[in-house]
């Protein structure tokens, strides 16, 4: 199962980032890759919570709902897919640091490649994941740091 598991640090308190992460709608605007998300149900995010969304992945619409089932106010949430063809959980911790706020990003999921080709090429779409989630952590960084100015 490929991980990408890494930091951002935002200029911003803890709670500021952990709320605008928690909230559907700001999804699709850091995440290149997010075309829609929402959450399922009102009220405050809790275990149990569910997102319904659509991501482009590899040129093709993936429709997916996820579900909480790790959450600590202002300090760490992970939610894992339960509907649509691709298993993953992501996960954000968030922490104070001198400059504001230090993000864990950590994103697992399986690759659905399979076969001898799958193993070979795996390595390769995890570093292709991998950039493609450090410029949306700048995506976000930019977008918390210029709210605030």
């Amino acid at each position: 199962m490929p991980v990408i598991d890494e930091t951002a640090v935002i200029a911003r308190p803890t709670g500021e980032v952990f709320d605008f992460l928690m909230s559907a709608e700001n999804l699709p605007r850091w995440d290149s890759s997010m075309l829609e998300c929402v959450q399922v149900g009102d009220g405050a995010v809790t275990l149990g919570t569910r997102y319904r969304g659509a991501s482009t992945i590899l040129g093709r619409r993936i429709e997916w709902t996820t579900e909480v089932v790790e959450f600590v106010p202002g300090e760490r949430a992970a939610s894992r897919s339960v509907e649509g063809p691709l298993t993953f959980t992501v996960s954000y911790e968030v922490s104070a640091s001198p400059a504001g706020t230090t993000l864990r990003y950590r994103l697992a999921a399986e690759s659905g490649l399979g076969g001898a080709f799958g193993k070979a090429i795996e390595p390769i779409v995890q570093r292709a994941q991998t950039r493609v989630v450090l410029a949306n952590l700048g995506r976000l960084v930019s977008l918390l740091e210029q709210r605030a100015a």
